[in-house]
């Protein structure tokens, strides 16, 4: 069994917002489709952290989800910035049983096993975003959650964000403290898109490797975390 990631799918089957006018999203929810199941098994998981749908109400998301539900795999996801369909973990889990989501699992305040991983992560912010200290506050403390929740599966927590926690010479430095006091050792993000991801692909600061994994800095092909017991 395996974890796979690839964030910002940007599915729009029920909003108007088509990202094939932007270059390279040519195709891309074709290409996503045949490169996830191409990799991805029934016995696998992947996890979408943030920017999955174009949706702006859970009606409107459900197609989008419905997609994501047929392909091979689990699906863990986690809230991105464009995702204002996301409301409450109960509408969440509601929308899931009416639409039989069997699939798809969400992490909010709490974490997730996969194989031998507990999947942890909240949206987080940009290093360069400017200064909202209650958004800031309140990303610190759904991580916090997430990897208090991960204690309790005994297994090793890797961090799932939407945002990067560092960017060129800028560093968020309350979710960065974070990872480092719970000594994570793997940190996936998403969010950085077109020539921006040319700056960005993997980097290792302070025993952290960061990598990027936004759909098209990966060419729309989820990207192996953990193999056989093996994290990557």
């Amino acid at each position: 069994m395996s974890v796979f990631v690839i964030a910002d799918t940007h599915l729009s089957f029920a909003a108007n917002k088509p990202m094939d006018i932007f270059p390279g999203w040519q195709n891309y929810v074709s290409r996503l489709e045949n490169n996830w199941n191409r990799l991805v098994t029934s016995a696998d998981t992947v996890v979408i952290p943030g920017d999955i749908s174009w949706g702006m109400t859970l009606t409107e998301a459900a197609p989008d989800l419905q997609f994501l539900h047929k392909l091979n795999g689990k699906k863990i996801l986690l809230k991105g910035n464009h995702d204002y369909w996301w409301t409450s973990m109960k509408k969440l889990a509601d929308m899931k049983a009416q639409n039989g989501l069997d699939s798809i699992s969400f992490v909010y305040n709490n974490a997730a096993a996969a194989e031998n991983i507990a999947v942890c992560g909240t949206r987080g912010w940009m290093p360069d975003a400017g200064d909202d200290d209650k958004v800031l506050r309140r990303e610190a403390g759904r991580l916090r959650a997430s990897l208090e929740a991960a204690k309790q599966t005994g297994l090793e927590p890797v961090v799932f964000l939407h945002y990067p926690p560092i960017y060129d010479n800028s560093v968020c430095e309350e979710i960065y403290n974070i990872l480092l006091e719970y000594k994570i050792r793997r940190c996936y993000f998403g969010h950085l898109h077109y020539e921006r991801t040319g700056k960005f692909r993997r980097v290792e600061r302070d025993g952290i490797v960061f990598s990027l994994v936004s759909a098209d800095s990966l060419d729309f092909t989820p990207k192996p975390v953990a193999r056989d017991g093996i994290i990557f």
